[in-house]
């Protein structure tokens, strides 16, 4: 006896369909490993441009933020301090970039054959972890150089690195729906990561931003991200939960909102892909 699956395209806001992901595990593990294959295939380098990239701008930054301008780094080496911020920065920035692009990139895909579209900027965003990872076996290295033991809150890393992974996710869906109708969002992106990087404390210390401003910019869920992984690795100032919990909460909506207006335009896609 045939079994016939009729596939309705979605209406109006809904969420997303976890069963239906999870049958398609296989097509996302595939996604996976085919762009974390095309990152590095032919590349004299290899994975070594997920250490080059970070390492040198760190080293930039180092000389001039660190050493021209002296920059407060909350009393701790400035070359650790930025490596540490930029590596949670460029996790944001590759996944957000590769999210936001992942639809017009697989525009044949979505043409021909039905899979459920969120597949694509989820996979973009989990085939950056292997950057992540590596990067964060440099600053392992780092604060071994520097004899740096991370703090009792090391527990809490997973929940920024979900917290880091939702608000940049968020983004990218958002992104992703406009720039299948709208093709000069790809050209803006570039600009707005750029921007975005001098908004969060990358570069610089929290503590820099005036006190009655900071409930304000520590909205901005990647404050409590790169200085909760600062307060764990760096141990430069205390937990800063009271941020941490902002963060999630806006990495939460962000991320929530995401997906709906993602679902709202999936029907979509196939039509102006």
């Amino acid at each position: 006896m045939e079994h016939w699956s009729v596939i309705k395209p979605s209406r109006g806001w809904q969420m997303v369909d976890v069963k239906e992901l999870v049958r398609y595990k296989d097509l996302l593990y595939f996604l996976i490993v085919r762009g974390i294959k095309a990152r590095y295939a032919q590349s004299v380098l290899g994975v070594s441009w997920a250490v080059i990239q970070p390492l040198f701008t760190t080293l930039v930054f180092t000389v001039i933020f660190g050493n021209l301008v002296q920059v407060n780094s909350d009393g701790v080496p400035y070359i650790v301090f930025s490596f540490t911020g930029m590596l949670a920065w460029n996790f944001f920035a590759n996944t957000l970039t590769e999210s936001a692009n992942s639809l017009v990139n697989n525009a044949s895909m979505i043409t021909k054959v039905y899979f459920p579209r969120l597949v694509l900027p989820l996979s973009a965003a989990l085939a950056k972890l292997l950057d992540f990872i590596i990067g964060l076996v440099v600053l392992c290295g780092f604060l071994i150089w520097f004899r740096m033991v991370p703090s009792a809150e090391i527990w809490m890393f997973p929940v920024l690195l979900l917290i880091l992974l939702m608000c940049s996710l968020g983004i990218g869906m958002i992104l992703s729906a406009m720039s299948v109708q709208y093709r000069d969002v790809k050209h803006a992106l570039s600009f707005l990561v750029q921007l975005l990087m001098y908004a969060a404390p990358v570069v610089y210390a929290t503590s820099v931003i005036p006190e009655k401003w900071q409930f304000w910019y520590s909205l901005n869920p990647m404050v409590g991200v790169i200085e909760g992984f600062r307060a764990i690795f760096l141990r430069s100032i205390p937990f800063p939960w009271h941020w941490v919990l902002r963060s999630g909460l806006v990495a939460l909506i962000i991320f929530t909102g995401g997906a709906l207006y993602f679902r709202r335009m999936e029907r979509v896609f196939a039509d102006v892909a």
